[in-house]
This record gives structure tokens, C-alpha cells and sequence, in this order.
């Protein structure tokens, strides 16, 4: 085999590895349903202190036998408590006074589906709802001080008549303990996703208090994930500018601290950093003051199905008359990356835009996030900043690209020769493969040079995938008539006429999804068969077969895949087969497109019968 073809074959097999990796080892598993508990406990644990989770509070208790949705769940859940409502240009929802937890915020942004009238995404939940996810700060006693001197996960506090949380309007919550601390929380969120909770104790004793602040975030049950490796959905940790991402599995994997009640882990922070839930598209996080040594503890409770992450503070001595206070900040809403930036440069929350999962190839996936980003500001269709996209990569590869398509040039041309050389070799391929390096070194041609464009696109091809997975920016973005949603695969097929019809495609990940491919993945096909056209063809005709066949089956293997990514590809195929038809015009080759099927149809056309038919000719005489 010659190296031209084994260079051809070796590119092949890569990009076709990239698509089976997801296809094959990597399946999206069918959600799970997760049984609401109506009665589930809180976590609530005391930082810096080894004793057991404190009870919650439970939800109303449901008659057994009685079939409950989640929607009566839920509100059965918001109604066991007094609550205080949360209004802001981007969220809703309420705050309970039952502990004082933010554990009801919806994302008016957002919605669960494409439909118009789709609910907004829900991302805390109260105990006795479905998935409770919920965040608490509170304080815990040290030294002498006892256990029923500071506030609880039960503790009702009280707050001013008529009152709401809005951008405008913070929230103070009030609780007096009755034996000299009272204990203030004034609570303030942006016009974005960020709240800052602003704890104080004042104490009124005769002598002095020890106690801790903390806060905390409470997840029952693992949530419902996508299951696919190209995004981590658990908890991010960050301490000191390392980053660490924690799967849910490895969580119930860490051993048991029998003080700690559950499976501990703990980071030491000296100086900043941020630990929270990190979902797909969704988070929730503690970012503790800059410049504070805290704690930050990921745990999981035994028996209860309860992840946790904390941060816990070093405790204060608050003299006889004195006020204590403590500040720190709780993110709650979407993973966008402007928001996120702006956090991270103006509000100084360092590494924040960290907490997107960028990946291995994070010094791909970031710029080419940002160019799609700025060229959809600029254009306002995300589909089309993909387009952009792939002329902006073309553009900068070039000049590596060009020699590779000189020389596919040059070794179109000399496909004649390579023929002779083939039939003069007969079956020797020692003989033929000394006869083709000789002509490749006559005419300066180096074969290896075929594959560098394919090869450079296997990282962009990673990143890009891993941008269009992991960004919110991407979820839901528009192209044009049917292709609504660029995460998503392409919603069209040959069921619904390829969209004419308001009929849904089949299921992606189905037998007939595999087979009832859309109008993308079939201009994909087609985009790469015209490519395909412009190269050399293997001189085994074996070789040669598989190479025909390719563009059909990567057709079928992308039709599962999100249309966005398969635009990337189109568009891709489409501008190197201009540059590389442009260079082999400049070159004085011509390339046949349609060669091989006028040959084949040829072929058919002169069989036997009218082979018989036409005129032959006499032998020439003899002299």
C-alpha cells in the first residue's frame, strides 16, 4: 500500500473514531425518575464542629395511597411555611422564613422546552417539592456557647410586614434568642443571579461569645444528567486558583467521618474561592468574602441521599455589647458566560468563568467561544456566526493548508502515471512502491501532505462540540425555519417532509432517527462526496470502494448529532472545496466532478449487445 493511501486511510479512520466515541461508547441513558420525599430532612451541619445533621423541616405529610403530582408536591411544600417573595428583572420566587433558606428560584429567561408556553426553568426547590435544592447560612456555637443560642434549620425568623426582595428592596430578617444575641440577616440580590447575604449577631450579655458563620447548599438525590462525558454536571470546588470538578459518585464514594456524620471532604482556603452545583447549563455556588481563610466541605449523607457543599468561616469572639458580621455572596441562576465574566472582572470573583467546562482543549474551546459570541452580537443568528466561524478557522489555516492542496493538486495529475505504474508492476508491490516514491520525488510532491487538513480539524471539531454541549449561549439558538434549537439534532426528516409538515421527527437515538436522517446531515453527504471528488483516488480498488462509501456513512453517523455542529461541517466541506478547486484551476488541472459516474454509466450502456452492434474494423494488411 502505497503512503499516500495509508496517510488517506490513517486520517479516515481518525475522524471516524471521533464520531464513534459518542455514538457508540458514549449513548445519552434514558432519565431517571426521581420519588420526591415529602418528608426529607435537611443537612445542616455545623462548620468547624463534629456533630450530627440537625432534623429540618419536613414537608406536610401525604395520606398513603394518594397519588400526588409534583406540581400539588410543590406547592404543598411552599405552603408549609410563611414566605417572602423574590422579584428581579431575571429570577422569581421566594424566600422561606423557616430557616431563612433561598430555596425557591425560577429563571425567567429560560424555559424548558421550545414551546411558548413551556414552564421557566426551576432551579431551588424547598423540601417536600420534587429534588429539593436549597441554600442556608446560619451560625454555629464554640466555645461555652450552647447549641440552642444561635438559629437553626427550624428557627422561624421574622420579618418586616409587606415585605419582598428585589433589586431596590433588600431583606433583613430578624431572630432574637432570647438570652441576650439577637441575629440579624439583610439579604440583596443584583439585577443578575448574585444574592449577598450579610449575617450579623449582636450580643447584649454580660460576657463574651464565640460562634462561627457558614453556608451551605443541600442537594436530595442526584439530579438528572445528560450522562455525557464532554460535560461535568456535579461540583466544582475552587481554592486558591485550583479548580477541582467532583462527579456525584465520587462524592458517595469518600469514606465515612464518623464526627461529621457522612463522607467528607474539605479544601483549605487562604485567600478566595467559590464551591457550589454545577449543572449543565445551571448553578449554584458559596463565594465566601476575598481575602477570608474558610473551609470549603463537600459531604454526603448516609442514608438520606443528601449532597452538600459548605463553607465554613473560623469562628468570632463577639464582646459584651458588640456586633459581629459576616458577609458573603450565593450565585443562583445560569452559567452565561458574559454574566460570569462580568462577575469574575468587575465584582472580583476570581476564575468564574472556570466554572463552564471547558475542557482539555480549553485553549481552543474559549476562543472559538468568544468569536461565535461576538459574531452572534454582531449578526444576531447564531447559525450564521457558526458559518463565520468556520471561515475565520479556514482563513488562519490557510497557509498550512495550501501545500497540502498543492500537492493533492499535483497528485491528481499525476494519477495516469501512478496507473501505468500499476500495470507495469503488475503484482509486485515492492516494485510499485519503489516506482511511485521515484515519481513523487521527481515531481516534488510529498503524499503525507494530503492529511494535514483533516488532521488539523480534529481538535476544532472536539472544541467545537465541547462549545456547543456545554454553553448556555447555544441552548435553544435559532438558525433559520425549522432549525430552532442548534444543541439539538436536526429536527427534520423525510416523515415530516423535511420540515413542511408539523410533524416532529423522529426520536433522536432511534432506529428510525438512524434511518429517517434530516436535510443537514444529507447536505453533509453531499458536501463531502463533491470533496472528496477533488482528491486522489486510492489505486486499489478496494481502497477505493471504501473512500465512495465514506461520505453516505458519516452522513448517517452525524444525523444524531447537534445541528449546530453538523452546519459546522457543511460549511467547512463547502469552503476547502472551493480553495482546493480554486488551486488546482491555478495549477492548469480541471477536475471532472462526474467523471466516474458518466464512466460508469458508459460501461453500462456498452454491453454485450451493443457491442455487437458496432462497426469493427479490418485488420490492417501486410506490406
Amino acid at each position: 500500500m502505497d503512503d499516500q493511501n495509508k496517510n488517506l486511510i490513517l486520517a479516515t479512520v481518525l475522524s471516524a473514531l471521533v464520531m464513534l466515541v459518542w455514538l457508540v461508547l458514549f449513548p445519552s441513558p434514558p432519565a431517571e425518575t426521581v420519588t420526591p420525599d415529602t418528608t426529607a430532612p435537611t443537612a445542616e451541619v455545623a462548620p468547624g464542629a463534629a456533630i450530627p445533621p440537625a432534623a429540618g423541616v419536613p414537608g406536610a405529610a401525604v395520606p398513603t395511597g394518594v397519588a400526588v403530582t409534583p406540581e400539588e408536591s410543590r406547592a404543598t411544600a411552599m405552603a408549609s411555611s410563611v414566605r417572602v417573595p423574590v422579584e428581579t428583572p431575571r429570577l422569581t420566587g421566594s424566600i422561606s422564613l423557616t430557616g431563612g433558606r433561598i430555596d425557591d428560584i425560577s429563571l425567567k429567561d429560560y424555559r424548558e422546552t421550545l414551546d411558548d408556553d413551556a414552564p421557566i426553568v426551576t432551579l431551588l426547590s424547598p423540601t417536600g417539592a420534587p429534588n429539593p435544592f436549597y441554600a442556608l447560612h446560619g451560625w454555629v456555637p464554640a466555645g461555652t456557647l450552647a447549641a440552642e443560642a444561635v438559629p437553626t434549620a427550624q428557627t422561624v425568623w421574622s420579618a418586616p410586614a409587606d415585605a419582598s426582595l428585589t433589586p431596590d428592596s433588600p431583606l433583613t430578617l430578624t431572630w432574637d434568642n432570647g438570652a441576650g444575641l439577637v441575629f440579624r440577616r439583610v439579604i440583596s440580590v443584583d439585577a443578575d443571579f448574585m444574592f449577598t447575604v450579610n449575617q450579623s449577631v449582636e450580643n447584649t450579655t454580660g460576657e463574651s461569645v464565640s460562634l462561627a458563620p457558614y453556608g451551605l447548599i443541600a442537594r436530595h438525590g442526584e439530579p438528572d444528567t445528560s450522562g455525557f462525558f464532554i460535560s461535568h454536571e456535579g461540583i466544582t470546588v475552587r481554592a486558591d486558583g485550583i479548580l477541582t470538578e467532583i462527579d456525584y459518585d465520587e462524592v458517595v464514594d469518600y469514606e465515612v467521618n464518623a464526627l461529621e456524620a457522612g463522607r467528607v471532604e474539605k479544601f483549605v482556603v487562604e485567600n478566595q474561592g467559590w464551591i457550589g452545583f454545577a449543572d449543565q447549563y445551571w448553578m449554584a455556588s458559596l463565594i465566601p468574602a476575598a481575602g477570608t481563610a474558610y473551609s470549603s466541605v463537600v459531604k454526603y449523607v448516609d442514608g438520606r441521599d443528601i449532597y452538600q457543599t459548605e463553607t465554613r468561616l473560623p469562628a468570632i469572639t463577639v464582646a459584651p455589647g458588640a456586633t459581629a458580621t459576616s458577609e458573603s455572596r450565593l450565585f443562583a441562576g445560569a452559567k452565561e458566560w458574559e454574566t460570569l465574566r462580568a462577575y469574575q472582572n468587575e465584582e472580583g470573583v476570581e476564575g468564574f468563568v472556570d466554572s463552564i467546562d471547558w475542557g482539555i482543549f480549553f485553549f481552543l474551546t474559549k476562543p472559538i467561544f468568544a468569536a461565535l459570541h461576538w459574531f452572534n452580537a454582531i449578526i444576531g443568528n447564531m447559525g450564521i456566526a457558526i458559518i463565520l466561524l468556520t471561515l475565520t478557522i479556514k482563513a488562519i489555516l490557510f497557509p498550512l493548508a495550501y501545500k497540502s492542496y498543492v500537492s493533492m493538486a499535483r497528485m491528481k495529475e499525476l494519477q495516469p502515471e501512478m496507473e501505468k505504474l500499476k500495470e507495469k508492476a503488475g503484482d509486485d508491490r515492492q516494485k510499485l512502491q519503489v516506482g511511485m516514491m521515484e515519481l513523487y520525488k521527481k515531481n516534488k510532491v510529498n503524499p503525507a501532505a494530503g492529511c494535514l487538513p483533516i488532521l488539523l480539524q480534529i481538535p476544532i471539531f472536539f472544541s467545537l462540540y465541547k462549545v456547543i454541549f456545554v454553553t448556555i449561549e447555544l441552548r435553544h439558538a435559532a438558525f433559520f425555519g425549522p432549525f430552532q434549537d442548534l444543541s439539538a439534532p436536526d429536527p427534520t426528516s423525510i416523515m415530516n417532509l423535511f420540515g413542511l409538515l408539523p410533524f416532529a421527527a423522529p426520536d433522536p437515538g432511534s432506529v428510525l432517527a438512524l434511518v429517517f436522517i434530516g436535510i443537514l446531515p444529507i447536505l453533509l453527504g453531499i458536501s463531502m462526496w463533491f470533496q472528496q471528488k477533488l482528491n486522489p483516488a486510492p489505486t486499489d480498488p478496494t481502497q477505493a470502494m471504501i473512500f465512495a462509501y465514506l461520505p453516505w456513512v458519516f452522513m448517517f453517523m452525524l444525523g444524531g448529532f447537534a445541528s449546530g455542529l453538523v452546519v459546522y461541517w457543511i460549511a467547512n466541506n463547502t469552503i476547502t472545496f472551493v480553495q482546493q478547486y480554486t488551486i488546482m484551476l491555478s495549477h492548469g488541472s480541471k477536475p471532472d466532478l462526474f467523471g466516474n459516474i458518466k464512466s460508469s454509466f458508459n460501461k453500462k450502456k456498452s454491453g454485450p449487445a451493443n457491442d455487437a452492434k458496432a462497426p469493427s474494423k479490418a485488420p490492417a494488411k501486410k506490406k
